[in-house]
């Protein structure tokens, strides 16, 4: 194939960019960069009651996110207006189309009556019988009309690149409307008129236009053009097998940048979604995907969409990632949270960095890592503990003693890191007659208020003396207290 390949994703502003557009999106730009063609972006806002400019922005920002801009464009479908009704014309004029007088309302109520009957309706062509005199003194007198296509009986066949050969009756198609009666061209019209004037060689796109095909077949050969290479993708379907919704979690690309995926691992995990190397790869970059792309490799079947593989592919995103460049990740989640402080970017970077590799292999997304780093970041010691793990391990006989031993000893601990202080809990053990793990889990709890972690001396060396200190202080005041009023358990 040469490198004249010229694709485009035509998203409606009618909604945000969700995961099945940026999947096409993803398809649409890695065939042209696999064929070093040209990527187009056009906004199809003809439907000017739903579109807006919010939404318009929404898409381009999720494009972007994900790194995918355009080679031309974007362009606004809406802009064409004039292109599109001079083709509609070119049409009437070569009597491939004509006018249709009908009154809309009354065959709306045709449809509606064929309906509840259980009947199938199409337009009777009615006007197709007008006589061209006839049709040009109606709307010389000003009688509104609409512009039909004549659809000739044939059958309209194409090889879809996904698909295979599909070929479709023109007995199912009814003389598709081009222009209303208000002047205003339809979709299909634009469609093709666009495509035809950007030079579209491959339109990749859902399933779900797959009966606008043969529709905008026709249009293009009336119009004496010839049609793209058409490429129908599978649906993404949710692990119920039902179309992918809000019941299945997130479905907006931002929504995804905003709950800490990075862009990178949703791009590469959507490539894989219904596309596949032909091998066992499952994390791959983008130039390895731009050289394995292939439409062959596309399965016919609706592609699952499974969030456990993303988190999973998202994880394996952040632990290849740099300390020092998680580290920088971080400061908007931080931010959004309040605990992002200055000195962060200056004299603590490093500091900062330690903690992110420590995070690193537990976390899959930036707000997990976040509301898992908490006890790092949080000034406070205020944490609240976890209910199940206060009731399992801030019990026994002199807890409380056991924990002031062990507050004394790492005040008066001269080297704070992760070694001394592991060296420094077992000597209390053992002069205290128990199991190290009889500290080690309490411990924890009142310094990070979970059960579950980082390793508990690389944590306490990064949370620090003082911070330590205090949130042994807290613990052992909770303890009095429940001694105090004689409960099984701290408060």
């Amino acid at each position: 194939m040469s490198g004249d390949v010229r694709v485009r994703f035509a998203p409606s502003p009618t909604g945000f960019l969700h995961v099945g557009g940026a999947r096409t999106a993803i398809f649409n730009w890695l065939f042209a960069r696999h064929h070093g063609g040209v990527f187009i972006l056009r906004i199809e806002d003809t439907d000017a009651e739903r579109s807006s400019r919010e939404l318009v922005e929404a898409i381009l920002e999720g494009m972007s996110w994900l790194g995918l801009s355009p080679d031309e464009g974007p362009f606004f479908q809406s802009a064409n207006r004039d292109r599109h009704v001079a083709d509609a014309l070119a049409l009437l004029g070569s009597r491939n189309a004509y006018r249709c007088f009908c009154d809309p309302e009354q065959l709306r109520r045709e449809r509606e009556a064929a309906e509840r009957a259980g009947t199938g309706w199409v337009y009777p062509r009615r006007c197709l019988a007008l006589s061209r005199e006839e049709s040009d003194r109606r709307a010389a007198e000003g009688k509104p009309f609409a512009v039909r296509l004549h659809v000739p009986e044939t059958t309209v066949a194409w090889e879809d690149l996904v698909h295979g050969p599909t070929a479709v009756h023109t007995g199912q198609i009814e003389d598709l409307v081009l222009l209303r009666s208000d002047g205003t061209p339809t979709y299909n019209l634009s469609v093709v008129s666009d495509d035809l004037a950007m030079r579209v060689t491959h339109v990749i796109r859902g399933d779900d236009h797959l009966s606008n095909t043969p529709k905008q077949i026709l249009i293009y050969r009336a119009l004496g053009a010839e049609p793209p290479r058409f490429a129908h993708l599978p649906l993404i379907l949710g692990q119920d097998r039902r179309r992918l919704s809000k019941r299945h979690g997130a479905v907006s690309v931002l929504e995804y940048r905003d709950q800490g995926y990075l862009p990178d691992a949703l791009f590469n995990f959507l490539a894989l979604l219904g596309w596949s190397p032909n091998d066992d790869r499952e994390k791959m970059t983008r130039q390895e995907l731009i050289e394995a792309f292939d439409l062959a490799g596309v399965n016919r079947s609706p592609a699952i969409f499974d969030l456990k593989k993303l988190d999973w592919l998202n994880g394996q995103y952040l632990m290849a990632a740099t300390p020092e460049s998680l580290a920088a990740d971080l400061r908007p989640w931080l931010e959004a949270e309040g605990l992002w402080r200055e000195e962060y970017a200056e004299g603590r970077r490093g500091w900062l960095a330690r903690v992110a590799s420590l995070l690193q292999p537990r976390a899959k997304t930036f707000r997990e890592m976040v509301a898992r780093g908490r006890a790092f970041f949080d000034p406070s010691e205020e944490l609240a503990y976890e209910a199940e793990a206060a009731a399992k391990h801030l019990q026994g006989e002199d807890l409380a003693g056991h924990i002031e031993a062990l507050r004394a000893a790492f005040e008066t601990l001269g080297d704070w890191s992760a070694s001394s202080l592991e060296t420094c809990l077992r000597a209390v053990a053992e002069r205290r007659g128990v199991a190290p793990a009889r500290l080690i889990h309490p411990t924890r709890l009142g310094v990070t208020g979970g059960s579950a972690g980082p390793g508990l001396f690389e944590t306490l060396e990064l949370v620090g003396r003082q911070r330590t200190l205090a949130r042994l202080d807290r613990l052992l005041g909770r303890l009095a207290s429940r001694t105090a009023t004689g409960r099984g358990r701290p408060g």
